[in-house]
This record gives structure tokens, C-alpha cells and sequence, in this order.
């Protein structure tokens, strides 16, 4: 398969902090790929490069064969890659409804407002309520929402199962499947191995900003010594205890 989305030798920096180190991956059209580490090993950091918001980085992004690397992050939206940050970053001053609106898309064949709120009906029940009123569940449910409404060809999420309910986690699961489905490109970042195997074709992972090796779905379901080790002895098992599910291939 070709890749949708391709991180060649990338490196960041804040500052004169290196905090990515030659990190190279990819992701394919349909395929989700969750990247693990700890707290601070630079997930969110690689994300951010991918996406275009570090203040400096070098190496090469490219988004289904075009090279993306110089571009900010507007331009590398608007060719198809969506972000959701692990603080969502929704309009907190407007409605759910105009956060959907504001982000919206259309593409043949695409995710329409129906399709959205059928994926997440409590949205739909809420549509004239400000963001601001919403709880954290809830707010990560808009913020994925209004990402997928503007129809990505790439998906980023930051931590989407971090501090929410189990309920919330298995709508979160539903739409990164449905992302799936519809052959999204999505790389998640994650600590919660068993919504990262519930959800993920295969991990990526990264300690201390390199990709240090990949873990099979198999090896997540039970994690591995590897995986293990860049979470830490003990810490594979963090996060809401949830029963990852068969997933249908």
C-alpha cells in the first residue's frame, strides 16, 4: 500500500531542545497506526511536526506522495490532514453547531452533518448548546466531530481516550473505525494500550523522540516486552480498563 502519510528523518526542536530525532513512518490509506510511548517520550511532539506546528523541524512530511514539509500547517490542512489536539482546542464561545459548521467540507462521497451525528447522537441532542457548557467526554466527541468534518484524507488524534469514560472511549473506538471504513490514514497517539489494540492495524514505538521499533496488534493485546519497556514496567496496563473488542477485517 502506499503511504497517505509519510514522516521521513524528521527531527524538532523548542528552542534548542531536540525533542524529535530522525523519526521516519507512515501510514496508509484505510490503516490506523497508534503511536506509544510514555509522558514526554514525544508523541505529541511528532504529531505537531506531521501537522506543521513546531517551531522548527527538519526532515520530510509527505501527504499521499507530495512533499508537504514547507508548508504551515493551513495549507497542510486544507490538502487533507485533520488534527485533533489532546486539549481539542474547540470554539468554546460557540454553539456545537457552529463548531461544525465552521469546519465543514463537502466532498462526494464524503461525511456529511447526518453522518456525524449518527456516529455521535448525543451531538445531535446538544447542536444549539455552547461548547463551553459541554463536559470533557463530550468536548472530545465535538472536537473529533468537527476534525472529520472537513473530510480528511489523514487524521491525527492526540491522547483520545485520555481522562474520559469508557462510554466515550468505545464512541471514540466507533469513529476511528468508521475513519477506517471509509480508508482515513489515522495515527493516534496513545498510552491506553487496550484502545490503542482495540483500534490499530500496528504501533509505532517512540522513547525519548525516536522511533525505536513497531508492535504487531497481537503484541499489544499482550503487550510485549518492547512495549513494555518504552511504557515503563507495569504501565501497559494504564488507563480505563476496558475489553478490547474483535475487530472485523
Amino acid at each position: 500500500m502506499s503511504a497517505a502519510l509519510e514522516l521521513q528523518g524528521v527531527s524538532a526542536w523548542y528552542g534548542d531542545a531536540r525533542i524529535i530525532s530522525d523519526a521516519s513512518l507512515s501510514v496508509a490509506a484505510g490503516e490506523v497506526v497508534a503511536l506509544i510511548g510514555r509522558n514526554g517520550a514525544g508523541k505529541t511532539s511528532l504529531l505537531r511536526a506531521a501537522i506543521g506546528l513546531m517551531p522548527r523541524c527538519t526532515g520530510k512530511v509527505s501527504l499521499n506522495g507530495t512533499d508537504v514539509s514547507r508548508l504551515p500547517p493551513f495549507r497542510r490542512a486544507k490538502m487533507g490532514i485533520g488534527y485533533v489536539p489532546e486539549d481539542r482546542r474547540i470554539f468554546t464561545d460557540l454553539t456545537v453547531a457552529e463548531n461544525l459548521h465552521i469546519a465543514a467540507r463537502q466532498l462526494d462521497g464524503g461525511l456529511t452533518e447526518r453522518d456525524l451525528l449518527e456516529l455521535f447522537p448525543n451531538l445531535a441532542d446538544m447542536l444549539q448548546r455552547p461548547a463551553s457548557a459541554m463536559s470533557g467526554g463530550e468536548q472530545q466527541m465535538l472536537a473529533v466531530a468537527r476534525t472529520l468534518a472537513a473530510n480528511p484524507s489523514v487524521v491525527l488524534l492526540d491522547e483520545p481516550s485520555e481522562g474520559i469514560a469508557p462510554l466515550v472511549i468505545g464512541k471514540m473506538r466507533e469513529a476511528v473505525l468508521a475513519m477506517k471504513s471509509r480508508g482515513v490514514a489515522t495515527l493516534v497517539s496513545e498510552q491506553n494500550v487496550r484502545f490503542a489494540a482495540a483500534i490499530a492495524d500496528r504501533a509505532v514505538l517512540i522513547e525519548q523522540g525516536r522511533v525505536v521499533g513497531q508492535a504487531t496488534r497481537g503484541e499489544l493485546l499482550t503487550p510485549s516486552e518492547s512495549v513494555r519497556r518504552v511504557l515503563a514496567l507495569g504501565a501497559a496496563t494504564d488507563g480505563p480498563r476496558e475489553t478490547a473488542p474483535t475487530i472485523q477485517r
